[in-house]
């Protein structure tokens, strides 16, 4: 059967006359009265009985119409799933982070995607916060639209682009000796106690490299993997640290000091996207409001380094 014949049949379910399904099609009647010669032909039944002017639908009609609808609810469904992925994009995010990103920056930029949305549909978000190794995982799998990590891993298998590279800053407690200068230079390092990075981590490693034409070795108290742990400590007086300046903006509007450094030591984060994957509209709109969070969180940072 052919989709007008069948678009009769519905017309002609619901009107029960030639008349009123011309009307809910818009045709005419004898354009009616052809279609459904045809659909009976099709068919090789009588599906309405002539009664008085009245099409009355046989036994064989009424258990097509079950069908008929079931599938045309189906197509209306179909409809509603093609308008919304266009006027919405796909409802389901699926992010994963290193924590120097994952517990500030993420939420403001998530903060900034639903003021973007408005009224329009909340996607479906999955945030999570792992190490660089199990985000570089969950995306090369497949799991995760995409996801932001460190440099310290093999980024084979995946697809790569820089997302922010920053100098590290300086962070430590209001009142500490080295908190009235502007820039700290190597030497003032050497005189205070350290928070360190785990010596893995290739920040950690490029400071040590940057510091030792100095001479400068550091004094570390206490080693940690976390950026956000070395903030977090440097606010309570356990000493000074080099962290990511985009980690140290929450502690810094918490009252952490944060300062320059005189020698370039960066912070480098890369985007991770599965290998040849197309990113839905959903995610490439929360990307492009993710570099809109960065630019403003570095802009916010400056008045903290003046």
């Amino acid at each position: 059967m052919r989709f007008a014949e069948i678009e009769t049949f519905r017309a002609l379910m619901r009107g029960s006359s030639t008349r009123k399904a011309a009307a809910l099609l818009h045709v005419t009647q004898p354009a009616i009265s052809q279609s459904l010669k045809r659909l009976e032909a099709q068919a090789g039944m009588l599906l309405f009985q002539r009664t008085g002017g009245r099409l009355v639908p046989t036994p064989e009609a009424r258990a097509l119409w079950i069908e008929v609808e079931r599938v045309f609810i189906g197509m209306d469904a179909i409809e509603h799933r093609v308008k919304s992925l266009r006027d919405f994009g796909l409802t389901q995010l699926e992010l994963s982070c290193f924590p120097a990103y994952g517990l500030g920056f993420m939420p403001r930029a998530l903060a900034r995607l639903k003021a973007h949305r408005g009224a329009s549909p909340w996607p479906q978000v999955s945030l999570q916060v792992l190490s660089s190794k199990d985000v570089r995982d969950r995306v090369a799998m497949g799991i995760s639209d995409f996801g932001l990590m460190a440099d310290e891993l093999s980024l084979e298998g995946i697809d790569h682009s820089t997302f922010s590279r920053f100098p590290g800053v300086v962070v430590m407690p209001e009142g500490h000796a080295l908190a009235r200068f502007k820039t700290i230079k190597p030497e003032q390092l050497a005189e205070a106690a350290f928070i360190a990075l785990n010596p893995e981590d290739p920040s950690h490693q490029r400071l040590e490299a940057a510091l030792a034409p100095y001479g400068v070795a550091l004094r570390v108290l206490v080693q940690t993997p976390y950026a956000a742990s070395v903030c977090e400590m440097a606010l309570r007086g356990l000493g000074v640290g080099l962290v990511n300046p985009i980690t140290a903006l929450d502690y810094a509007e918490r009252g952490l000091v944060v300062r320059r450094l005189s020698i370039d030591v960066h912070f480098t984060c890369i985007l991770a996207l599965p290998a040849g994957k197309v990113l839905s509209a959903t995610a490439r709109d929360f990307l492009s409001l993710m570099r809109l969070q960065l630019a403003e969180d570095e802009k916010r940072m400056q008045r903290y380094l003046r």
